[in-house]
């Protein structure tokens, strides 16, 4: 089975290499790494370019597509079009992913289910503070270096970090009654299971469009499953220039809809045939 973890990303070197170096550190590399690019200037291709050098052991690919405002779904339906994996992960490239995050969500998947997780969030001052060097060694996902920098704002991110044995963590992810609302950042599922329902809604801008799209996962039969426990990561803080309350109250109904209706086929996804059908 090929698997490809497909990022996302759009004019952001700096977090998308320290995503790129905990993706290198993996208990389980993936077989491709797509770079998803919603637009980038060259800098980020000659970035990737520069660590694709010097991992010669990953297979990286870059999808672009020119900018034009906030289009990550379609920059994603570009993505799982193009990828010949059987499996796929979805990250966003500005956070730093576990070692154990692509072999847990591998240790669940089956066909019919999409996995999913949450993040630990990081303050504009703790994530000024990463290097490579401590995603290298670590300390990045060290529960007593997030204490001391203020993350654990609540027990429920405490318990993200895995502070106890494999067993305990696993047990919470099955006990801890949480909404299976899929999270773009930290998700996987067989591309199979995303073809099904024709990716992403491309009318979704930012505020939504992951939500969205586990919501027709579901109504289509792909089950959630959640790792919020057990696939932990690290989120960098940045600015969200996109950011357009009025758009997001309008994809909040197109939910709504969603749900109410059971949809489960957009025809702004990756067929763009089907709208002509």
């Amino acid at each position: 089975m090929r698997t490809e973890v497909i990022i996302t990303t759009y004019n952001s070197i700096g977090p998308l290499i320290l995503c790129l170096t905990s993706v290198a550190r993996q208990n389980h590399i993936p077989d491709s790494i797509c770079i998803a690019d919603d637009g980038s200037g060259p800098e980020t291709r000659a970035a990737v370019d520069v660590f694709q050098a010097d991992h010669p052991n990953l297979s990286i690919r870059h999808v672009w597509h020119e900018d034009n405002g906030f289009e990550k779904a379609a920059i994603l339906n570009k993505a799982i079009g193009s990828s010949e994996a059987d499996f796929l992960f979805f990250i966003d490239g500005d956070v730093m992913i576990h070692p154990v995050f692509f072999a847990r969500h591998l240790e669940v998947s089956k066909p019919g289910q999409f996995s999913t997780g949450s993040l630990i969030r990081l303050d504009e001052k703790t994530t000024a503070s990463v290097t490579a060097d401590m995603i290298e060694d670590g300390t990045v996902f060290d529960p007593k270096w997030m204490k001391e920098n203020g993350v654990f704002n609540r027990f429920g991110t405490w318990l993200k970090s895995m502070p106890f044995p494999g067993p305990v963590m696993r047990f919470l992810d099955v006990a801890t009654p949480v909404q299976k609302a899929l999270c773009g950042a930290n998700a996987a599922m067989y591309r199979e299971d995303a073809l099904r329902v024709n990716g992403f809604d491309e009318r979704i801008k930012y505020g939504g469009v992951d939500k969205e799209f586990g919501v027709r996962l579901i109504n289509a039969g792909v089950a959630g499953r959640h790792v919020r426990y057990t696939a932990p990561l690290v989120h960098l803080d940045h600015p969200r220039g996109y950011k357009d309350p009025e758009k997001i109250k309008k994809h909040k109904n197109m939910i709504k809809s969603v749900r109410k209706n059971r949809t489960t086929w957009t025809e702004y996804g990756i067929d763009k045939l089907a709208e002509a059908e």
